[in-house]
């Protein structure tokens, strides 16, 4: 079935609630998982000129930040005993969807899970929609996780 499973990540609650289903899956299939982490280069160097010494800083802060995101989610699935790599990417072109698909070819993943934050209307229409356009392009099943309520309660992870 599923034996490997590719789960991008960015610390967020609904990040952290795909994780959460991922590891779940993994338990239950036998599976590893590999969390993928894209640093997004591209507004820095758009505004590389107005920011001019700092865009460097800034950039070392978002792989710094890229990289802790990561370690966390790392303990957390390690904590699960389940079988996890990590890879963080460095983007200064294309789309987090291009990145999570290239992932999903090279590793190869047989699914990818990935959280969704459900926009719709002017919201999905103005900010796009990052998981639907993993599940347009991507070349294995994609499971997309529905962001938690804001009520619901703790983060998923924090028992797992």
């Amino acid at each position: 079935m599923y034996h490997r499973i590719l789960v991008p990540v960015d610390g967020s609650p609904t990040s952290n609630a795909g994780l959460a289903e991922a590891v779940r899956l993994a338990q239950r299939l036998g599976a590893r998982i590999r969390l993928l982490h894209v640093v997004d280069e591209l507004p820095i160097a758009v505004s590389a000129e107005g920011l001019g010494g700092m865009s460097i800083d800034l950039l070392g802060l978002l792989r710094e930040a890229g990289e802790q995101v990561l370690a966390q989610a790392r303990s957390r699935v390690e904590a699960a005993g389940v079988p996890v790599d990590v890879v963080l990417v460095d983007s200064l072109s294309g789309r987090l969807a291009d990145h999570v698909t290239a992932q999903a070819q090279a590793w190869p993943a047989d699914l990818i899970v990935i959280g969704t934050h459900g926009r719709r209307g002017i919201g999905r229409m103005l900010l796009g929609s990052d998981a639907e356009q993993v599940l347009r392009h991507a070349p294995v099943p994609v499971l997309l996780f529905r962001a938690p309520a804001a009520d619901a309660g703790p983060d998923p992870l924090a028992a797992a």
